[in-house]
């Protein structure tokens, strides 16, 4: 389905006077309420504010996407609001949200309700589309963009729809050092391990850090009385600059494809107990990876 087949024009605010998109979701739910006077938005506001409490909805690239799962409305609701001067408030990349994503949906519905926040995610990466909706002069125009950008709302959920694009990574030749920095720098267990051209080679993880510093873990365990001559992790803080990435990454990774289905990957995981699956184009290069926990944090936690 077209995501512009689901958007109604009653539902649009082409020009939205808030200033905040606390306020931007107060004037969205007042359209709701003018057109639906039966629906509870105060407690629908609160539902709103709930999952925002919990994760920041801003998108980043100028889009928010506020939305919730209530049976205070017994259908998907879409309201859609663009600020022509752009709103104040925390965003991933602090731009400005020029545009606020209402979606509304009764818990039944679960499918459509994810396939169409993915759909507008995907429209809001589209090149120019930012800049083609503020300019749009009426609410016509505003579907009309969005048509004309040919997104839809597939009928499955693939890794594409959910992966993170922003991968840290490092190359063979980058020490011990980069890799240590980017992991605490990004709170991230593992790191891609590309070549010049950004094909996947392999990973690296913290496990392998700590394994670097501990060769003969197997001796220790077996023998709590195992003596060390030197202080392991003392010695090897002494070698950061000098041991490469090359001498301790692994290639027994899993890859998948942007296009690859969201259940096969997900059943992947629980299969080898994987926490990443690593995203790659037809010619090798990287294009992403899926973590288990944006399973949890985007399917089922919304």
């Amino acid at each position: 389905m077209r995501l512009a087949n689901m958007l109604k024009e009653d539902f649009i605010i082409e020009d939205l006077k808030s200033v905040t998109k606390d306020e931007a979701i107060d004037e969205l739910l007042e359209l709701l309420k003018k057109h639906n006077p039966e629906a509870d938005t105060a407690t629908i506001k609160e539902l709103i504010i709930e999952r925002e409490e919990i994760e920041n909805t801003s998108y980043g690239r100028g889009f928010t996407f506020p939305h919730a799962r209530t049976d205070k409305v017994d259908d998907i609701h879409i309201l859609l609001g663009i600020s022509k001067i752009g709103l104040k408030g925390r965003t991933p990349d602090n731009l400005p949200v020029f545009v606020v994503v209402l979606l509304l949906t009764p818990s039944n519905i679960s499918k459509l309700y994810l396939q169409t926040l993915s759909a507008f995610a995907s429209f809001a990466r589209g090149e120019g589309n930012l800049a083609k909706l503020t300019s749009a002069k009426n609410k016509t125009e505003v579907i009309d963009v969005i048509w004309q950008s040919g997104v839809k709302a597939e009928k499955e959920l693939v890794i594409k729809d959910i992966m993170r694009r922003d991968v840290a990574t490092v190359t063979p030749d980058d020490t011990l050092k980069t890799v240590a920095n980017l992991m605490f720098k990004n709170r991230l267990s593992a790191l891609a391990v590309v070549d010049k051209d950004g094909k996947l080679l392999g990973q690296i993880t913290d496990r392998d850090l700590i394994q670097a510093a501990l060769p003969d873990f197997k001796a220790l365990i077996s023998n709590l009385n195992y003596s060390m001559e030197v202080e392991p992790f003392e010695e090897l803080l002494k070698q950061e600059d000098k041991i490469k990435v090359s001498q301790l990454f692994k290639t027994d990774h899993e890859t998948a494809t942007m296009e690859t289905r969201l259940v096969e990957v997900a059943a992947l995981m629980i299969f080898k107990d994987l926490t990443r699956v690593y995203v790659v184009r037809e010619d090798g290069k990287l294009a992403g990876v899926l973590m288990r926990k944006d399973i949890v944090n985007m399917i089922i936690r919304g």
